[in-house]
């Protein structure tokens, strides 16, 4: 029989909210570290992956526990990127009861810092935000966490590789006396310094739905490809997965928009996701996806963090990770809430050995995707020809005379006709193009 959440301890109220938000079974990472924050006194560390239902495992338990009466920030929960600590408010905000007194804010970066110096003038019992923020509005002098009572640290892993300073920085601010949560998908060795360093003597462990690092669901793939044929693989592969949702990781910026321009000139429903964008266009893009107005993100790894839609299908890594732990975060953007997803690795020879050893540190099976042949490829390069052609607007500069010459031309052809004669002269165009750097480089040689 299923636990429920009156059973870990929750009051009545806020299982009134979770209701209408028909949440009614907790998950297993809630069920083993509710009671933990509810009714113990100890830190906790938690090992789970995304999608699992970590923000209400510390969520719900922190509402509760807050006293409204006071007058003090109580709770900090700290987030690596703008996109995630919305999610997190959002989600606090839902889960609230009704009569919920206790006010929660957020303060993460990409917003004008002057509204949340405002906001920061009223009683504020919960805080959620990201590193560089915070720290410059407590170098500011706007911001009191000195008496807190817990603080906790969500996607801690990529916390304490990209924002260790600014996290190192809020850790001397706050009080030794908190309790800290700390939420991780993986356990790199800053994770485990920092527990050490940071964190009580006597800290509980909570490992949930971490059978394989990888998520049950989905099928972890690769394939192998030549530099100069890497573009056209993937738009092959897009091709194949039209009608479905899903994000195309990139080491860099330059990256992102690089890949974005391609699959917008070729007519892929796309939008590109990185930290130099401001966040009304993050939150734009962000939100066109989630809709389905889009349907492929292109995104950098931070810039992916916060990504909760259920509905992705798939994953691409178009630049293999550096980090073990970076893969998984990606990868378990698919497949969530048990649904199936693919991830599937475009790579080149020389990172083929790099293979073996992603499978070891994670535990995972990768099985090789059959690479598309020549002619795929070029028949699908043809299809991308074409439906740039039907999505062209009409120019209505163009004179009525021009415009009747030309008919004058074709009227005697078959709509048959025209398209073999227009995908003759694609072809021949293709043709040629294959050839001129040959002949340039013949030219060379010369």
């Amino acid at each position: 029989m299923s636990t429920t959440f009156s059973e870990l301890g929750i009051h009545a109220a806020l299982q009134k909210s979770l209701a209408k938000l028909e949440i009614s079974i907790p998950t297993d990472v809630q069920e083993k570290t509710i009671p933990l924050i509810l009714h113990k006194k100890e830190d906790v560390v938690v090992l789970a992956k995304t999608g699992t239902g970590k923000t209400a495992a510390f969520g719900l338990p922190i509402l509760q526990l807050v006293d409204s009466e006071s007058k003090d920030i109580q709770a900090l929960i700290l987030a690596p990127t703008r996109e995630l600590g919305h999610q997190i408010y959002d989600n606090l905000i839902s889960f609230a009861a009704e009569d919920q007194k206790a006010t929660i804010a957020s303060i993460c970066g990409g917003i004008p810092i002057k509204s949340q110096i405002e906001r920061l003038k009223e009683t504020i019992h919960i805080v959620v935000a990201t590193p560089g923020r915070l720290v410059d509005l407590v170098e500011r002098g706007v911001i009191d966490i000195k008496n807190i009572n817990y603080f906790i640290l969500d996607e801690g892993d990529e916390m304490v590789s990209a924002l260790k300073e600014e996290v190192d920085t809020i850790i001397k601010e706050i009080p030794k006396t908190r309790r800290t949560f700390l939420f991780t998908a993986t356990m790199p060795g800053a994770i485990k310094q920092l527990v050490q360093n940071y964190m009580s003597k006597h800290v509980v462990h909570v490992e949930a739905d971490m059978a394989t690092l990888g998520h049950k669901g989905i099928d972890h793939q690769y394939v192998v490809v030549e530099p100069i044929e890497k573009l056209n693989i993937l738009l092959h592969f897009l091709s194949s997965k039209e009608g479905e949702r899903g994000i195309i990781f990139c080491k860099t910026k330059a990256a992102v928009n690089k890949l974005a321009k391609n699959l917008a000139i070729n007519k892929f429903s796309s939008g590109a996701l990185h930290g130099s964008l401001t966040q009304g266009i993050r939150d734009r893009i962000m939100g066109q996806f989630r809709e389905g107005h889009i349907d492929i993100l292109v995104a950098t790894d931070l810039a992916a963090r916060g990504i909760d839609v259920k509905e992705i299908s798939y994953v691409v890594n178009y630049h293999l990770p550096d980090r073990y732990d970076t893969y998984v975060h990606r990868s378990g953007r698919t497949a969530r809430a048990v649904a199936e997803g693919l991830s599937l690795s475009i790579i080149q020879k020389e990172e083929l050995e790099e293979i073996p050893e992603f499978e070891e540190d994670l535990g995972l099976v990768f099985k090789e995707y059959k690479k598309a042949d020549a002619q795929s490829i070029e028949e699908n390069n043809g299809l991308l020809w074409a439906k740039k052609i039907f999505k062209i607007k009409p120019n209505r500069d163009v004179s009525e005379d021009f415009k009747a010459q030309i008919k004058t031309i074709f009227h005697h052809l078959t709509k048959e006709e025209l398209v073999d004669k227009i995908l003759a002269y694609y072809l021949a165009q293709t043709a040629t193009a294959k050839t001129k750097p040959e002949v340039s480089k013949k030219k060379k040689k010369k």
